[in-house]
Order: C-alpha cells, then sequence, then structure tokens
C-alpha cells in the first residue's frame, strides 16, 4: 500500500499529512497563475482604459472632497501600490491631498492596528492623507438613508456619504455571501452600520447552501444598490493569484468592472473535481488570522463533500474565534432553525454573528465538521459544533476510519478562496 505526503499552507509554514494512494482522489489548488511583473503599470494601464466608465480625471473634475474607500489586512490587495498612483490622479485632476482621506472597510472586523496600517498603506501614504478604521458600532458615525427596495436598512459611513467622489478598492475572489468578494462589497459590508450587515448576512443564508461562485445572487443585488445609492459608482479591484500577488487590475463601474474581475477571478481559483470526495481536508489559508476568516474554509469544502462526509477545517485561528463577535461561541452549535427561531423573537443582539452562525449550522447539518487549529481548543471547538483535533493527520485517520477502507479524500490547499467545480455528483 502507497502512500502520499500532502503539505497544507498553514500560517507561515505548513503542515503535513499522509494520505494512502488509494484513498487520494487528488490535491486541488488554485491555478497556478502568475503575478504581475509590474503592478504600477498593471494600476495605470486599468485606469487608461476603463471598464463602463469616464476616465479617472474626469470623474474627479469639480471635486472638492475625495475619499478612497479600501479593503483591510485580511485582504491581499497591494494598496501601498494602487494609493499613492491615485492621489497623484487626484491631484493631477485639481484635487490636493489635504483634500484626500483613505476610509478601511472592515466591515466588522477588528479596527486595524497602527502598525498594521502603516504595513497596509506604505509610510507615502500616511505622510500624504489620513488614513482611518471605519468605526462600525458608532451610530454618529453613520447616516441613515431608509431601505434599499427590498427593505433592507441603509447606515453607511458618514465621512464617505458626505464626500463628493469616491472610489472602491478592493480583491476580487470567491466568496460564499455574494459569490464573489469585489465590486460594490467594499460598501456593504465594507462601511456600512451593524444593521445593514446583518439585513445582507441573513438574507443570504436563506439559501440552503452558500451562493460561493454565484455572479447573480440576491446579495449581490442589494450591495449594487446600496453602493449607487450612497455615489459610490466607481471601483479598481485586482484579481489575486494563489500566492496573494495580484494578476490582473480592473477599474470602472462597480458592476460592470467587476463583472470583468469576476471572469479573472474564476480562471484562477474555480477548479474541476471528477466527482464528490467522502473527505475533504482543507487548508484555512489565506483566511488564517481567526475563525471569523477561516470559516470561509467550509463553504468550498461543502461543494466538494458527499452528503454526510466529512469535512476537515485546518486553520490557526491565532486570535481565537471572532474578537469582535464573541457571543458566536454562545449560540453556533443549535441547529440552524434554533438560530433562525432567537433571530425571528428578537433574542440575539449581534444579528451578524447569528447570520454566519446559521451558515456554520447548515453545513453541519449536511456533513461532519472536524476541526485542527491551533489557536481554538477543544471546548471551544464543541461550542462551535465541531470536534477537535490536535493534528491533521488524527483528523484524517479518524475520518478514515469513520467514512471505511473505500473512502476518497480531497485535499483543498487554499480553501476559503477556491471554487471547486464537481463534474459528477452521486
Amino acid at each position: 500500500m502507497g502512500e502520499r505526503s500532502v503539505d497544507i499552507p498553514y500560517g507561515a509554514g505548513s503542515v503535513r499529512v499522509t494520505v494512502p494512494e488509494e484513498n487520494l482522489m487528488g490535491v486541488y489548488s488554485p491555478n497556478d497563475v502568475p503575478g504581475l511583473a509590474d503592478v504600477q503599470a498593471e494600476i495605470r494601464r486599468s485606469l487608461a482604459g476603463p471598464i463602463g466608465s469616464p476616465p479617472f480625471r474626469e470623474l474627479l473634475r469639480g471635486k472638492k472632497r475625495v475619499v478612497l474607500v479600501a479593503d483591510d489586512i485580511t485582504r491581499t490587495t497591494p494598496t501601498a501600490v494602487i494609493v499613492p498612483i491615485l492621489l497623484d490622479e487626484c491631484n493631477a485632476a485639481g484635487v490636493p491631498d489635504g483634500a484626500i482621506s483613505v476610509v478601511i472597510a472592515l466591515g466588522t472586523h477588528r479596527f486595524m492596528t497602527a502598525a498594521e496600517i502603516r504595513a497596509k498603506f506604505g509610510a507615502e501614504v500616511l505622510r500624504r492623507v489620513a488614513v482611518v478604521n471605519h468605526p462600525f458600532r458608532d451610530p454618529a458615525a453613520h447616516v441613515d438613508l431608509g431601505q434599499t427596495k427590498n427593505g433592507g436598512p441603509i447606515l453607511i459611513n458618514r465621512q464617505v456619504y458626505e464626500a463628493d467622489f469616491k472610489i472602491g478598492i478592493g480583491s476580487i475572489v470567491p466568496h460564499h455571501i455574494c459569490g464573489f468578494s469585489g465590486g460594490a462589497k467594499i460598501v456593504q459590508p465594507g462601511i456600512s452600520g451593524e444593521a445593514t450587515t446583518a439585513y445582507t448576512h441573513l438574507l443570504s443564508v436563506r439559501a440552503p447552501r452558500s451562493w460561493l461562485g454565484v455572479l447573480d445572487n440576491p446579495i449581490r443585488a442589494e450591495m449594487d444598490e446600496i453602493a449607487r445609492r450612497i455615489g459610490l459608482t466607481t471601483i479598481l479591484n485586482t484579481v489575486p493569484n494563489r500566492r496573494g500577488e495580484p494578476a490582473a487590475a480592473f477599474f470602472g463601474d462597480v458592476t460592470l468592472a467587476f463583472a470583468a474581475g469576476v471572469r479573472k477571478a474564476v480562471e484562477v481559483y474555480a477548479v474541476r473535481l471528477p466527482q464528490e470526495a467522502d473527505i475533504v481536508l482543507a487548508g484555512s489559508h489565506p483566511c488564517d488570522i481567526d475563525f471569523w476568516q477561516a470559516h470561509k474554509t467550509q463553504y468550498p469544502a461543502d461543494l466538494a463533500v458527499k452528503a454526510g462526509g466529512i469535512v476537515i477545517v485546518v486553520a490557526p485561528c491565532d486570535e481565537g474565534v471572532a474578537p469582535t463577535h464573541c457571543g458566536i461561541t454562545e449560540i453556533a452549535c443549535r441547529s440552524a432553525a434554533a438560530i433562525r427561531d432567537l433571530v425571528a423573537a428578537g433574542r440575539l443582539a449581534d444579528e451578524v454573528a447569528a447570520a454566519l452562525a446559521i451558515a456554520w449550522a447548515q453545513v453541519r447539518e449536511r456533513e461532519q465538521v472536524f476541526l485542527v487549529s491551533g489557536g481554538i481548543g477543544p471546548a471551544e471547538a464543541k461550542k462551535l459544533g465541531f470536534s477537535h483535533f490536535a493534528t491533521a493527520q488524527a483528523a484524517l485517520d479518524e475520518a478514515l476510519r469513520r467514512r471505511g477502507a473505500g473512502a476518497k479524500v480531497a485535499v483543498l490547499t487554499h480553501a476559503p478562496e477556491m471554487l471547486p467545480v464537481v463534474e459528477q455528483r452521486g
């Protein structure tokens, strides 16, 4: 009986597992698309060829206050390269640095530290303009714009809303809530109040499975409406490769440039599996910080595994479960129906956390989930409804024992940003 050693990214290093050859269906990673040789040149090329939009400088004509809305440390967008170019373009259009600011689109993530901001944006940007975290829990920092056509509340960062011009800066990868990250997602949840984010997240879990890889969906429609309502009609998005290097850039209209970027993202992240696996061993890289990021590992694995199978999530989670949503551990082990009932009864203050807890429950109700994590111990894993294992090898060995000698194993090395396409479903 032959065996194969497989390395799975884990934080700054990797973990190795040994899989019997007869059980290994395959090791799958995002496609090896090269990174850009000259990122600055690609950013300038995208600005010179806007998609569905006037040129950047034309958009800036006569503007007095400009806000660049950029994603946070959980994304690999090369903001330290992009923002200085945009600042120079603003200056050339007559907007001085003093009239420009950067708002970090945290959604409901924790504030970035001063050191993280410097690393993400670079010393030049910090010298030229103010860079601030989005204060998502400060009611005074938001403006209430009423509701979307479907009744969703629109609470938006006041600083961004009141700017004459705003542009979203982010990256496009597959995403479980809205199909793909990027585009209008920089507004919702990026710079929205918690009530708005709770609305879209709860909307997403009305479907029995995630919207991963689906371009047109109800959540994206809400995000697009909210972005246009606040006047953010322009984006500059990059598509990273599996090493986090930018592979392409897209500038222009918030929906049209986004759609063009999605086509590139599919080229990078869609991977074909011949069939559903009995066991999916899935690494959380690059979403490693906490389980609020690493939970994204489950949804590609859910697409790749048979009903009743086993998903093994391998995630460092050095910052634990969810620093800004600590109460999630009190509800996460319940059924999806039970959590929905709590939401309907108004008994949960943190409805963003409730939405993710429902998503996790929906996965658990289709398959078993094992968790291998140095940052989350057995007691916390149990509260999340997962079986904890000290090592990936121990988890795999137990999964093979439970699923039997003929069980097929698929390994997803960079699961959170992968889009499994199963050619034959049972």
